[in-house]
């Protein structure tokens, strides 16, 4: 706005009533129009709206309801003058905030020889739970279309970048590290979007990652019955129960073993194996073999009846192990770096 637009605005002076500025925020994340109620109230009822983009999402719906928008920019200055005398002005603010405005405010404020209207931020829409899971399937829309790498990945060429973030995610747990737990779920996440974003391209059998969010929702919302319908579970016991009641009747298996990922690590694969029969009651009796490999599979079907996984106990025992080779290196190169100096210590003593 230039200084021309809010000729006749009253002067600001000690006998006028200051005013009231509003400065509303939306989220982009919000469909437009959605607005909270004390926001339709500012704006129903303020003397003048005003908005810097005139490409604001949120204006056709505003004009639609009966609000008259200005699409203008005054300066600090020129905004407490227009508030002179009780005035009410509500600023729709851009994607990026009023921060030339703010700051010119705040420094109006601070020479303590302005007398302020009334400074109010209202938020008129809020982010919803999850909201910026809308941000990343955007950004990675943008990076799979403009970036020469990530243009190119497929489902298969990825694979091996699924498995390492799991096991990232998994030491990062163990570790009990938060802040590298946040960052490792972000990693994994970005797995499965990348991997939505590569199937919107398959020519004969494409989804979206909404359709894996659908398929999720609906899956969880039949296999727990005792929070979305009418059965009840008091205990853990009774939900596993349900889960793999319901989990039967989709899959229709005609075996235990169906559906356990064989390609996942040899103690986890042996005590999922365990679990499945010892879930379904079956006596399948191990194998009379000898040998290592049977000697680790009864050990993981013990770790599995024990309650015990035998992938992270091993891994947990495997931890201390380095460590402990750890402190015997250091204690070599303390030795090492021991004697060295006895021999420069009698060096030239003629010894």
């Amino acid at each position: 706005m230039n200084a021309t637009s809010f000729e006749g605005a009253p002067d600001t002076s000690p006998d006028l009533i200051p005013g009231r500025i509003v400065l509303l925020t939306t989220s982009h994340r919000v469909a437009p129009g959605l607005l909270s109620w004390p926001a339709w109230q500012a704006l129903r009822t303020a003397d003048r709206v005003l908005c810097a983009d005139g490409a604001h999402p949120q204006l056709p719906y505003l004009r639609e309801a009966g609000i008259p928008v200005a699409e203008e920019s005054p300066t600090a200055e020129e905004l407490v003058d227009v508030c002179a005398d009780g005035h009410t002005v509500v600023v729709v603010a851009t994607g990026e905030g009023e921060p030339a405005l703010t700051d010119g405010l705040a420094r109006l404020a601070g020479t303590g020889r302005v007398r302020m209207p009334e400074l109010e931020l209202l938020p008129a829409s809020y982010d919803l739970p999850g909201a910026r899971l809308l941000d990343l399937v955007q950004v990675m829309d943008r990076i799979r279309a403009e970036c020469p790498w990530s243009s190119r990945q497929t489902h298969q060429g990825l694979a091996k970048y699924g498995i390492e973030e799991a096991y990232e995610l998994v030491e990062a747990i163990e570790d009990g590290d938060r802040e590298e737990l946040r960052e490792e779920l972000g990693d994994v996440l970005l797995q499965v979007v990348f991997h939505a974003r590569i199937a919107e391209e398959d020519p004969d059998a494409p989804f979206s990652i909404d359709d894996v969010a659908a398929g999720i929702v609906a899956k969880l919302i039949h296999r727990h019955p005792h929070v979305f319908g009418d059965e009840t579970a008091s205990t853990p016991e009774e939900v596993k129960e349900h889960w793999l009641r319901t989990k039967a009747q989709e899959k229709r298996r005609t075996s235990v073993t169906e559906g356990i990922p064989l390609h996942q690590p040899g103690l986890a694969l042996a005590a999922k194996l365990a679990s499945r029969v010892r879930t379904a009651g079956l006596e399948v009796p191990l194998p009379k073999t000898e040998g290592v490999g049977y000697e680790l599979l009864a050990l993981a079907m013990r770790a599995e009846a024990e309650g015990v996984d035998p992938e992270a106990a091993l891994r947990a025992t495997a931890r201390a192990y380095r460590d402990a080779i750890r402190e015997t290196e250091s204690r070599g190169q303390e030795t090492e770096s021991g004697g060295q100096r006895t021999d420069s210590d009698t060096a030239g003593t003629g010894d």
